[in-house]
């Protein structure tokens, strides 16, 4: 559902530019060589930063001249510093923090992700899911930003072992992919914490590659919870062809910038941190003090140039996918390849004053026999909240609805002549 556009239509760019820049930290690089040396077998305790792939999503968050993207990084760049694992080792057990326990159980579940597609190539980070080498990340790491289905996979994990790897399916609608390694076996597979249970304030770790240095750990608190964001699709071209000739498809929407051949958008619900999150940290973990996985990193917020060239790192504004998301879709990829998502069957658009006095998504109109009109919703009606959270504008609705598979019911509760009214939807299926 679209919650600006018809929830009936595939998603498409809001018409109007958002003052905010949403960057999908994955790190687009031209294509590289693997280097010369053999990483050597580690038992790493590493850090763990969850890796968010750099490729620019374009979105809807708040707060005049930022730019919220995907993180790219560009072409040129050059590295100094060493890319190999790195074993973290603490020698005073006395002396540990939380960070240092998180570090020590989750990096062996956090791997390095690189991509090559003809001069093309980019970093990014995933989360291991079984033993035996599924993996997830985001759609837009291993697509190099919704370029190519068809890339040569590579997948460093943390002890320096390096598997080619496959895709096992791909989910636009959300930013997620699973992959799976070849011949892995023996590999640590990442233990899931449950959102719901976060609070604003709380202490979280990410874990990931920024700018290809794999295995990198920051820290920082949940800033916000309940956000929604509004991002460029990474959906690849039906007839499998680049989107724009190398260049980001998410490259849209900033101030100043220019837009790109890709024209449809994702809405996604995100946990927001201040953690450290840059260019190459997509797809990587953002984990609880308990070392548990609660999110998987996806945008950062930037000041910087509009240009995915010139975009600057981390300024403390970092979004990541929520974890029971990110594996609803993921065992739905694994069992079938695909995942669903919820479908309103309604168009909507932000409230303002001449709606009412409340923050929320005006219904523009109701697709008939959606669940929208099987559940009584009609035009002018203003959705305040859905399935328990709080719904401010077309985005979180939009966000809230695609977070849900296709089917699922949830509680929606609506204004109508000032008087609120809660209903259950049974929502249909978003193709």
């Amino acid at each position: 559902m679209s919650e600006s556009q018809p929830e009936s239509h595939p998603e498409t760019a809001p018409s109007a530019t958002p003052s905010t820049a949403l960057e999908a930290p994955y790190s687009h690089l031209p294509a590289a060589t693997p280097p010369s040396a053999t990483p050597k077998q580690r038992s790493t305790v590493g850090p763990i930063i969850a890796a968010l792939a750099v490729g620019a999503l374009v979105g809807g968050a708040s707060g005049a001249g930022v730019a919220v993207w995907a993180v790219s990084s560009s072409g040129t760049a050059t590295q100094s510093g060493t890319m190999t694992p790195q074993t973290v080792t603490i020698d005073n057990t006395h002396d540990l923090t939380a960070v240092n326990a998180v570090a020590a159980k989750a990096s062996p579940s956090v791997v390095t992700i690189s991509v090559t597609a003809s001069s093309e190539g980019g970093t990014g980070s995933g989360v291991v899911l079984s033993a035996d080498g599924y993996v997830l990340t985001n759609n837009h790491v291993v697509t190099l930003d919704g370029a190519s289905s068809t890339g040569t996979i590579e997948v460093t994990t943390a002890d320096g072992h390096i598997y080619k790897a496959t895709i096992v399916g791909t989910d636009p609608i959300v930013d997620l992919a699973v992959i799976k390694l070849t011949d892995a076996s023996g590999l640590t597979p990442m233990e899931f914490g449950d959102p719901e249970s976060l609070k604003v304030g709380d202490q979280v770790i990410a874990i990931g590659a920024p700018l290809g240095l794999s295995n990198t750990v920051t820290d920082g608190i949940v800033s916000a919870l309940d956000r929604s964001i509004s991002i460029a699709s990474s959906a690849v071209p039906s007839d499998g062809s680049p989107t724009d000739s190398g260049s980001s498809p998410f490259n849209f929407g900033f101030p100043g910038g220019t837009s790109s051949s890709s024209s449809s958008s994702i809405s996604l619900p995100v946990i927001q941190t201040d953690a450290a999150i840059n260019p190459g940290n997509s797809g990587g973990a953002l984990l609880s003090d308990q070392g548990k996985l609660v999110g998987i990193n996806v945008a950062i917020a930037s000041t910087g140039s509009a240009s995915a060239s010139t975009q600057s790192g981390s300024i403390g504004v970092g979004f990541a996918i929520p974890s029971d998301l990110a594996k609803r879709v993921a065992d739905e990829i694994i069992a079938t390849g695909s995942a669903t998502h919820g479908l309103l069957g309604a168009t909507v658009r932000d409230a303002t004053s001449a709606d009412g006095s409340l923050l929320g998504a005006v219904i523009d109109s109701v697709t008939a026999d959606s669940a929208a009109a099987n559940a009584g919703i009609k035009a002018g009606d203003v959705v305040t909240e859905f399935n328990g959270a709080p719904i401010a504008n077309r985005t979180d609705i939009t966000a809230a609805v695609r977070a849900l598979a296709g089917g699922a019911s949830a509680k929606l509760t609506y204004v109508r002549g000032g008087s609120p009214q809660t209903v259950t939807v049974t929502l249909g299926t978003f193709h």
